[in-house]
């Protein structure tokens, strides 16, 4: 053989594909093979929370645009037709996987025992003033609803629907204000997608006396 023969011989050997390598090969080949959208519906269906756009970018490893086109085009195709029993919604900043309003029959006979149980009528109402004039103090919250709400206000933060929001410069009162788990368990992107009926509420409710925390 001569060298000229030689040369052009290691350089095949040298750019031949390994055993490892090609092992290795079909499974990166099959990565990139599948669609951006299958992707994101395994992340979504992993997800117990709202992801958003650019932590659903990094677990795919797409560009945020092409990511973002790509939840679009889940959004109009589970709307249907046909309609699909779930949805994406945007929620709290982020995507998430919702049962669709109308099959919440199905799912609820199904996991019933495991529902945590149901907020009490008094909580539900401490809650909305909450949503609707925090951050706010518990004796504000009192003289709003003419009750005290101590134990439904520490049942609140303990569900992680309310957290704590700093203190009244004034009074020295812990304030209140809603969480991103509340937007999450409501379906709404946003508090500005509540109802409008904040007017209901007084404008300015006086604190208690001597309220302190």
């Amino acid at each position: 053989m001569s060298e000229s023969d030689q040369t052009v011989s290691d350089a095949v050997v040298s750019d031949a594909v390994t055993p490892d390598a090609a092992a290795a090969a079909p499974d990166a080949a099959a990565q990139d093979a599948r669609p951006l959208s299958a992707r994101l519906e395994a992340v979504l269906l992993a997800a117990d929370r709202p992801v958003d756009t650019r932590s659903l970018a990094a677990a795919v490893a797409e560009p945020e645009p092409w990511v973002a086109r790509a939840l679009a085009g889940l959004q109009a195709e589970y709307d249907g037709p046909p309609e699909r029993g779930f949805e994406l919604r945007r929620v709290a900043g982020g995507w998430q996987l919702y049962v669709r309003a109308g099959y919440e029959d199905a799912v609820r006979r199904l996991v019933d025992e495991r529902i945590p149980p149901r907020l009490s009528q008094a909580a539900l109402e401490t809650l909305a003033v909450i949503a609707y004039r925090q951050p706010i103090s518990r004796g504000q919250i009192s003289a709003i609803r003419a009750v005290n709400v101590d134990g439904v206000v520490r049942t609140l933060v303990a569900r992680g629907l309310v957290e704590p929001a700093g203190v009244d410069e004034a009074t020295q009162a812990t304030l209140f204000r809603t969480t991103d788990l509340l937007l999450a368990e409501l379906g709404v992107d946003s508090l500005d997608e509540l109802p409008p009926i904040s007017n209901l509420l007084p404008e300015d409710p006086e604190e208690t006396d001597g309220e302190r925390d």
